[in-house]
């Protein structure tokens, strides 16, 4: 999942090797990295992923180093119509990797082909994730149709495997939620797929409340989780 358009890597599962039943024990060298590199990655108590593509080489994960997530350049910008094509691929691919439904979800809205246009109008936005020229997710807040004028959606939140579980999504929603709160929305509201566990915990994690029935019918039958959440 960290490959991030790279070929497959190399993985050497740990540059040192422990007693199970001792402990952390004494590191034991890994044979397969020069003694320099072992110096180096001399961890305590940690089990090592090294990654390799070509002559680079990046730790990604241990005990006590967090999985680095910001090694790519990422910024998050609102689209652009040349974000188009990129954003749709991105929205689709992710309904087609985790098996989700297509009918009755974003993935047959009009305007996951034009999101620019879709939101280029009065308290609507979309915002993008970008690295190097690449998108790797977005989201966006439109007003809610058919209900009051306080009440805004939360849509399209969708991200790529790479960036998942690294704080992107957190950082996705919180501006959102601040040009909601510019936009002078009191409540926020969205729907998702039931299937979406990690989705709905970010939500429950920003205060999202689970409703029984849908506020209004958007035309999403497949969304089956409800939530709302105060703006103030």
């Amino acid at each position: 999942p960290y490959a991030l358009g790279h070929p497959s890597p190399i993985i050497f599962p740990s540059t040192t090797t422990t007693e199970p039943t001792a402990g952390f024990g004494a590191a034991v060298p890994n044979p397969f990295l020069p003694i320099s590199m072992q110096r180096l990655m001399n961890v305590e108590s940690s089990i090592i992923k090294i990654f390799i593509f070509k002559d680079d080489i990046r730790i990604f994960e241990t005990t006590k180093i967090r999985r680095i997530s910001l090694m790519l350049d990422v910024q998050i910008k609102e689209i652009t119509k040349d974000d188009n094509p990129q954003i749709e691929s991105v929205i689709r691919s992710v309904f087609i990797e985790l098996n989700l439904p297509l009918k009755g979800t974003a993935y047959e809205d009009p305007e996951t082909a034009a999101m620019y246009e879709a939101y280029d109008r009065p308290q609507s936005i979309y915002f993008v994730v970008k690295s190097n020229g690449e998108i790797l997710g977005g989201a966006g807040i439109q007003p809610l149709k058919s209900h009051s004028q306080a009440v805004c959606e939360l849509q399209k939140m969708y991200v790529l495997t790479k960036i998942r579980g690294c704080g992107i999504g957190q950082k996705l929603m919180d501006c959102c939620l601040d040009a909601a709160r510019s936009f002078g929305f009191k409540k926020c509201y969205l729907e998702t797929i039931p299937a979406l566990h990690s989705a709905v915990d970010l939500y429950r994690r920003n205060d999202f409340l689970e409703l029984q029935a849908p506020l209004v019918a958007t035309g999403h039958h497949n969304c089956g989780v409800w939530m709302i959440k105060d703006l103030l």
